[in-house]
């Protein structure tokens, strides 16, 4: 139980810091032009701006934070834990734009909160394996990299909310298959710095989160916040999640009444998740516009 705890506690903090840092960046990339955007991306000027360092800074905060979390709790614990990150962003982003929070979004944070309680306490979400087996490993790759590899084939045409779309399901699915590499490079630290270096986990996560980075930046500097947020915010705990239950043999203890109220909680805190992200969106859109 203690354990369990102070893994909400490092979620929360990770929550926080990863809307400080969201904030930031988005408002970093959304003032990059197309002429701007290099062979990497706008990621090779957003390097050359100090605010985007700071969001930066304060983002990888968030990221040991979850790594602490994800040491002491299950995937199914820690990651919808995460999308409150959209509840803190949201008196931070009308902050920063100079506007007021809207009733409606007030609402739509206290659905969120009250659905991811559900799914936390109700759920009571049980431990599975620590790390993933190679042959999952396989499997995740078989499916995962023609998913993502359409995700940025189809970001070429269309429109810019389009791409912008496309590119946030792209890196959302990416960050919740580096949630699952963190948990495993963060078990095998409890061994020693040997084992760390010897895995491969570590330089797949190296590879990942980069990829998902460069891909997030993508994705704010080419279409509307809007367009984009929603997707990243809720693929990441999606498949973190998903890959927690059906790779490392996590578990929500409820049986078939529960089941029926945490499915309702779930779809609840995706339509709370895209509706926050879509307003916070919206925000920096006309911030930025204005």
């Amino acid at each position: 139980m203690g354990d369990s705890v102070l893994a909400i506690a490092c979620a929360l903090a990770a929550a926080l810091c990863i809307a400080v840092g969201t904030v930031v960046r988005q408002r970093s990339a959304s003032e990059v032009g197309d002429h701007e955007v290099g062979a990497l991306g706008p990621i090779t000027t957003l390097v050359r701006k100090p605010s985007w360092w700071v969001g930066t800074i304060v983002g990888f905060g968030g990221y040991a934070f979850q790594a602490a979390a994800l040491g002491l709790g299950s995937l199914l614990l820690v990651q919808p834990l995460l999308v409150l990150s959209l509840l803190f962003a949201l008196p931070l982003g009308a902050r920063f734009s100079g506007r007021p929070v809207r009733g409606i979004d007030w609402l739509w944070a206290a659905a969120l909160t009250v659905s991811i309680a559900i799914l936390v306490v109700v759920g009571d979400p049980r431990p599975g394996v620590e790390r993933a087996e190679t042959k999952h490993w396989i499997v995740i790759c078989l499916v995962g990299l023609p998913f993502v590899a359409l995700c940025l084939w189809g970001s070429r045409h269309g429109s810019r909310n389009r791409r912008a779309l496309l590119l946030g399901l792209a890196g959302g699915a990416l960050f919740g298959v580096a949630a699952v590499l963190t948990k495993g490079v963060v078990h095998l630290a409890g061994r020693g710095i040997v084992p760390v270096i010897g895995s491969f986990e570590l330089y797949a996560l190296i590879v990942v989160a980069v990829v998902a980075i460069a891909i997030q930046q993508s994705a704010f500097q080419v279409g509307a916040l809007q367009a984009s947020l929603p997707a990243t915010t809720v693929m990441e705990p999606l498949v973190a999640s998903m890959l927690g239950f059906v790779v490392l043999g996590e578990y929500l203890h409820a049986d078939r009444a529960v089941s029926a109220v945490l499915v309702a909680a779930l779809a609840a805190m995706i339509a709370a998740a895209v509706a926050l992200a879509r307003g916070a969106g919206s925000h920096e859109a006309d911030s930025v516009s204005a």
